[in-house]
């Protein structure tokens, strides 16, 4: 069995490592990179997969980052405006929280994500997406909205909730022209227990702190714990040396025009409206 790579521990803070759920295995690394895809069962998507790995690896030589599952925050000079304000965005988040229950699921908003959730136990908040219209949740959160503005490039946002005991089983991103932020907000004792799987890493969260990954490489979340996590989930542009980055924001942009974008699109839209309908009734 490979080593298992856990995060940095600054004693002096009191940080902690993640721990492995009981009884897992790590596998060898190869078999956590980006070329491995999470579905790959008919022709059609074993053609776009292997298509999609060329044009990859063509973006990877135009980072400006590099291409590394887990990245070093201190390589991203605005995190430290990010966690600055963490507390104003979880004084929005806790609000919210009380009405957790009339939330969407996530597969309630992206139709695909059933193929690795089909319960409530992920809940989603969407403030911003492609092709989205969340201006209700955006307007009802107005310092979250503010620390998404530091963030260059940013495509995506939610409040992405777990509940206790909740497994999100292994999987890759989209688009390596994105990298994932995950701000935590909502961290359940005992910490080590909840945790999250980048390739052969693995890592916690910590409240007020943020964590840069590539999700295109193979990553598995747990919560083993008897509390709700929730992270600012964040998705944005890679930084992208030219003409690459030209490139990336162009097909991202066209991406708008995906049938499942669209979908998704009027599916948020009406989440939004029975979630404050519901938040209306209760108040």
């Amino acid at each position: 069995m490979p080593n298992v790579s856990y995060s940095t521990i600054d004693t002096a803070t009191g940080d902690f490592a993640a721990t492995a759920p009981e009884g897992f295995q790590m596998k060898p690394l190869e078999s956590y990179e980006r070329t491995h895809h999470t579905f790959n069962d008919t022709r059609l998507t074993r053609a776009l997969n292997f298509l999609q790995n060329i044009v990859e690896g063509i973006l990877m030589k135009f980072s400006a980052v590099g291409d590394l599952p887990v990245f070093e925050v201190k390589n991203f000079p605005w995190v430290e405006g990010v966690e600055a304000d963490w507390r104003k965005v979880r004084a929005e988040l806790d609000t919210i929280m009380q009405y957790r229950d009339a939330m969407p699921s996530f597969q309630d908003i992206v139709k695909e994500v059933s193929a690795i959730q089909n319960d409530d136990q992920w809940k989603t908040f969407f403030l911003r997406s492609v092709g989205m219209d969340c201006e209700e949740n955006a307007r009802r959160c107005p310092e979250t909205m503010k620390v998404l503005e530091k963030i260059p490039g940013c495509t995506t946002a939610f409040f992405c909730i777990l509940s206790p005991h909740k497994h999100i089983p292994e999987h890759r991103g989209p688009w390596a022209g994105v990298l994932r932020l995950h701000l935590g907000l909502l961290v359940p004792e005992p910490a080590r227990q909840c945790r999250i799987r980048i390739a052969n890493q693995i890592h916690p969260w910590q409240e007020g702190r943020c964590l840069i990954f590539d999700d295109t490489y193979n990553h598995e979340v747990w919560n083993d714990t008897d509390g709700y996590r929730v992270v600012l989930f964040i998705d944005f542009a890679r930084p992208l040396r030219w003409p690459m980055n030209v490139f990336n924001s162009w097909l991202m942009n066209l991406s708008t025009l995906a049938p499942f974008l669209r979908e998704a699109k009027w599916r948020q839209k009406a989440s939004e409206k029975k979630f404050w309908e519901a938040f209306a009734k209760k108040a």
